[in-house]
């Protein structure tokens, strides 16, 4: 897609502080980063969310965060991370092109995880049947 922010830096066309690079993928890091070492992993296969990528490129893309993951961690001296994927605007995607943030976490940082909250009985049961039946 040639408007596309994340095929035009695949591409070559923008400039980003590559970390890893194979066939399939590329992982840079993000220029607004949750901590030191915040690295996104795109698919060079242009898909706008993760439900539109291909297997094959969905595969690439966790191959490629089991890869470096331990490296991200390693050079910023961080014990933990989160893995993060925001699928469609109301989610949070700011880019219309499927990526995994790496988000390296250290204690006390400041950031804080979503909360969840208190639910009523029998809510758990019927949302998981909804789900099942749309299964079938």
């Amino acid at each position: 897609m040639t408007g596309c922010i994340f095929c035009k830096i695949a591409s070559k066309q923008i400039p980003a502080n590559v970390v890893y690079e194979d066939k399939m993928t590329l992982a840079f890091l993000d220029i607004h980063p949750v901590n030191p070492g915040h690295t996104l992993v795109i698919p060079k296969e242009h898909a706008p969310t993760l439900l539109e990528s291909s297997r094959e490129s969905a595969h690439a893309v966790v191959d490629t965060v089991q890869k470096i993951t331990p490296a991200i961690l390693a050079a910023v001296g961080s014990p933990a991370f989160n893995l993060g994927v925001n699928t469609g605007s109301a989610a949070g995607q700011a880019v219309h092109h499927f990526h995994l943030h790496i988000m390296p976490r250290f204690d006390a940082d400041g950031r804080e995880l979503w909360h969840g909250r208190e639910t009523v009985p029998g809510e758990l049961e019927a949302v998981a049947a909804k789900i099942k039946e749309r299964l079938e």
